[in-house]
C-alpha cells in the first residue's frame, strides 16, 4: 500500500525535526573543530581526533583519526584493559611453598602493593609474620627500566623502577622535619644515607644511577621520592628488615605446587593507576599479565602476544612498548584507542569502568569537566609537547561517546591545550 503525503503529518514533522536537529548539531560540532584547530596553541601542533557512538555504533566525528601519535600515558588505557581482563578480581600478591612449619619460600608476581603506603592492610607482612625464616626464589630481574625511557630522569617519583618483587613502591622517600633532621623511609635506607649537618631550609638529594646510595645536602626541599634499583641483595635487605627476620636467596624457580597469596582487588590498584596515573603501577599491572599469561615477566614478550591476539583487530597496529607510556617510542591512533576502550565498554560494562577512571573533578582532570562530572570518564597523558585524553562522554539525551584526542609537538602551554580540548569535547555532550 502507499502512504499519502498527509496520512501521518505528525511523521513528516517528526522526521523534520531529527534532521534539523542533526544538522544543527553537525555544524555545531564543524564549528568547534574549526575554532579548536584555529587555537593558537593547537594551530602549529599536530593533533588527531576520534569520536565514536558506542549507542548506534558508528564514528560521528574523525580528524586524521588513523594517524599516528605519541600518547603518553593514554597508553595506560590498553594495560588497564589486559590487566582487567587477565588479573581476575584479587591481586596474586605472592606464590609460596611452607617447606616446614618455620620456613617458607616465596617468589614474586609484580603486585606492586607489598608495603605501599597507600594500602595499610599488608596481608603479605602478615602472611610472612607468621615464619621464623624466609626464603627468597629469585631469578634476578634486571630490566629495571623501560625502552625508551629518558634516563636522566632515574631520581624522578615517576620512573619508579621495576622489579619481580616490589616494595614499597620501589622508591626512598625522605622527609625534612628541621635543620639537620631529615626523616627517612624504609628505614633500612638509614644505613645507606649521608646527611649534611647544616640543612637551614630543606634538602636536595643525590644518588648514583647505579647505586643505592643517598647523599642529602643543603636545598629548598621538604619532601622527596627517589627511585632505588630493586636488585635481589637490596629486596632481600630491606624484607629482612621490615619483618626482622632472617631472609636468604634461592636461585631455585617455585615448584609447581606452589600456592597462591591473595592481596586486594584488581581494582583498587587500577583505580589509582588511572586517576593519578601511576607510572609504577601500569608497569607493574604488565609485569603480572605476563606472569599470568606466559609464565614469565617479559613487557616486550607480552605486548607481542597482545598484539596478535586480544588487540589484533585494532584499527592500526600500534607500536606498544612499555606499560605506562614513559616511552616516546609508543605510537597509538586515536582511533586504537577508541577500539580498546569500546573492548572494555563491551567486556566489563561502564559501572566497572566508572569506579576505575576519573570523572570531571577528579585525579588528573581535577580541574577540568567540572560541570560534566558523572558524565565525562577519561584518561589524560602529558609529556612535554603531548597532551591526550581519551575516555567516554554521555550526552544531554544519554547517548555514550567514545573518544580520542591526541595532541603532538605543542609549543605552548599544556594547561591551554587542555582548556582548547575542553571546550571542544563539551560540545558533543549537547
Amino acid at each position: 500500500m502507499t502512504l499519502r503525503k498527509t496520512s501521518f503529518p505528525w511523521l513528516l514533522a517528526f522526521i523534520a525535526a531529527i534532521a534539523i536537529t542533526s544538522c544543527s548539531s553537525q555544524r555545531a560540532i564543524h564549528s568547534a573543530q574549526k575554532k579548536l584547530l584555529t587555537e593558537p596553541v593547537i594551530q602549529t601542533a599536530h593533533i588527531g581526533i576520534s569520536v565514536y557512538d558506542a549507542t548506534q555504533n558508528k564514528y560521528v566525528f574523525n580528524y586524521q583519526g588513523d594517524k599516528y601519535f605519541v600518547p603518553a600515558s593514554n597508553t595506560k588505557i590498553p594495560t588497564c584493559y589486559v590487566a582487567m581482563k587477565y588479573l581476575g578480581d584479587s591481586l596474586t600478591a605472592l606464590r609460596y611453598v611452607a617447606r616446614d612449619p618455620d620456613t617458607v619460600l616465596i617468589a614474586g608476581t609484580g603486585s606492586p602493593d607489598l608495603l605501599h603506603p597507600d594500602y595499610k592492610d599488608q596481608p603479605v607482612f602478615n602472611f610472612l609474620k607468621q615464619y621464623k625464616q624466609v626464603i627468597l626464589s629469585v631469578k634476578p630481574y634486571t630490566d629495571f627500566l623501560g625502552s625508551g625511557w629518558s634516563w636522566s630522569d632515574y631520581k624522578a617519583y615517576y620512573m619508579a623502577q621495576r622489579s619481580d618483587l616490589p616494595l614499597y613502591g620501589n622508591v626512598a622517600r625522605f622527609n625534612w622535619k628541621n635543620e639537620g633532621n631529615v626523616q627517612v623511609m624504609p628505614s633500612y635506607f638509614k644505613t645507606v644515607t649521608t646527611v649534611a649537618n647544616h640543612l637551614p631550609t630543606g634538602f636536595d638529594i643525590g644518588k648514583p644511577w647505579d647505586e643505592n646510595k643517598f647523599t642529602v645536602t643543603e636545598g629548598t626541599g621538604k619532601n622527596d621520592e627517589v627511585p632505588f634499583r630493586p636488585d635481589a641483595p637490596t629486596i632481600k635487605a630491606l624484607l629482612a628488615d621490615t619483618l626482622k627476620l632472617p631472609v636468604t636467596i634461592d636461585p631455585h624457580p617455585l615448584s609447581a605446587g606452589s600456592q597462591r597469596l591473595y592481596s586486594r582487588p584488581v581494582d583498587s590498584v587500577l583505580r589509582p593507576m588511572m586517576h593519578r596515573s601511576d607510572n609504577f603501577f601500569a608497569e607493574q599491572m604488565l609485569l603480572m599479565v605476563s606472569q599470568e599469561k606466559l609464565g614469565i615477566m617479559d613487557d616486550r614478550t607480552i605486548i607481542d602476544t597482545l598484539l596478535k591476539t586480544d588487540l589484533a583487530d585494532l584499527p592500526q597496529k600500534p607500536r606498544w612498548v612499555d606499560g605506562s607510556g614513559l616511552s616516546r617510542y609508543n605510537l597509538f591512533t586515536p582511533q586504537d584507542f577508541v577500539a580498546i576502550l569500546h573492548k572494555m565498554e563491551k567486556e566489563f560494562g561502564m559501572q566497572r569502568i566508572k569506579g576505575i577512571l576519573p570523572t570531571g573533578g577528579e585525579g588528573t582532570i581535577s580541574n577540568y569537566y567540572k560541570e560534566d562530572s558523572g558524565y565525562i570518564y577519561a584518561k589524560t597523558g602529558s609529556l612535554s609537547g603531548v597532551v591526550s585524553l581519551s575516555g567516554y562522554l554521555y550526552t544531554s539525551k544519554g547517548r555514550l561517546l567514545i573518544f580520542s584526542v591526541l595532541v603532538n609537538n605543542h609549543n605552548g602551554s599544556a594547561a591551554d591545550v587542555r582548556r582548547a580540548v575542553e571546550r571542544f569535547i563539551r560540545k558533543f555532550r549537547k
